[in-house]
């Protein structure tokens, strides 16, 4: 069963939420949209974010996990207006998802845990399978003890985790070139798992957290050997957590979308080949296609290697089989 973890869906029944700088969708034609934000275009949209059955001829995959197109996360407003906003995303998410194929993960307003941990219950209760967050609430990164509660949570209700890079700096250096999506997501990732490692998360949460992290973790896993070697050298100033860097590698996982083979086999050797899934960032221009293209044709892995990387440990992530 080929699982691509990492999708994103957008419903062409998104409303006007009516605050100022509200992610809209203007409908251009039967088969496209424009996600505004504001009155900014932020990214032109076919249906196969929202029609089931374009979708599945698109796929190439047998199912999808189908988290939200984190624009429309709402992180930065009150709470109150961010459950809305996730209410409404999240219902007309199932719509999409009703096919078996598609898998549906929520968004829930994480600045508030309280609220967050209340939505994401009501999405379990009504058939969404597990949850995808931002990689930050402004200021505040994954070890903020909002967030922690709110993993916590996640775990003691064994839903999966999908962590996904948004809200990426700006300025002249980076808004040229797409340099915050070819620079900036994954160092925002990166950053995400220090934080998560450092500020003492996996130290604090149970390991059954399942958590994975979006464009292959990033550049972690090229600079874990720097981050290792400031962890031992500098330890008065970043030796907060229990371990070593290291220690972690097997609390989370990461998707496949490296592009690249060489990128791939780093990844596998750093992470193992149990802690890397198959992901294709479907529908977007920027993700892999066709989908899985580098798992299945990396002459490194070997045939069971390249069936849990395609499946196998997105069965085990999404709570169907236990690990061995």
């Amino acid at each position: 069963m080929i699982t691509d973890i990492h999708t994103h869906h957008v419903p062409k029944g998104w409303p006007d939420l009516g605050w100022p700088g509200a992610p809209r969708l203007r409908i251009d034609s039967e088969r496209e949209a424009m996600i505004l934000v504001g009155d900014r275009e932020f990214r032109r949209v076919q249906d196969d974010c929202w029609d089931p059955e374009v979708r599945a001829k698109a796929m190439g995959v047998d199912r999808q996990v189908v988290s939200p197109t984190p624009v429309f996360f709402a992180y930065d407003r009150p709470a109150v207006e961010a459950v809305r906003a996730a209410r409404v995303f999240n219902d007309l998410g199932l719509e999409i998802c009703a096919d078996e194929r598609f898998i549906p993960f929520c968004q829930v307003p994480l600045q508030d845990p309280d609220l967050a941990c209340e939505e994401l219950d009501r999405c379990l209760a009504n058939g969404h399978r597990g949850v995808e967050i931002g990689n930050h609430v402004g200021d505040r990164d994954l070890d903020d003890e909002g967030v922690v509660q709110f993993l916590q949570h996640c775990a003691d209700r064994n839903a999966p985790v999908f962590v996904h890079p948004w809200d990426l700096p700006s300025g002249p250096r980076v808004d040229r070139w797409m340099a915050q999506w070819l620079v900036g997501m994954p160092a925002e990732t990166h950053l995400s798992i220090l934080a998560m490692i450092l500020g003492g998360v996996f130290d604090r949460v149970p390991e059954s957290l399942r958590i994975c992290f979006a464009h292959g973790g990033g550049s972690f896993a090229f600079w874990l050997g720097r981050f290792e070697n400031a962890w031992h050298r500098r330890n008065d100033v970043i030796g907060t957590s229990e371990h070593p860097p290291s220690h972690y590698l097997d609390r989370f996982s990461v998707d496949s979308v490296v592009f690249d083979e060489r990128a791939l086999r780093l990844l596998v050797d750093t992470m193992g080949e149990d802690r890397v899934m198959l992901g294709s960032d479907f529908p977007y221009p920027l993700g892999e296609t066709p989908v899985g293209a580098v798992v299945r044709e990396a002459a490194f892995l070997s045939d069971e290697a390249r069936a849990r990387i395609l499946g196998g440990n997105a069965a085990i992530f999404l709570g169907e089989h236990r690990e061995s």
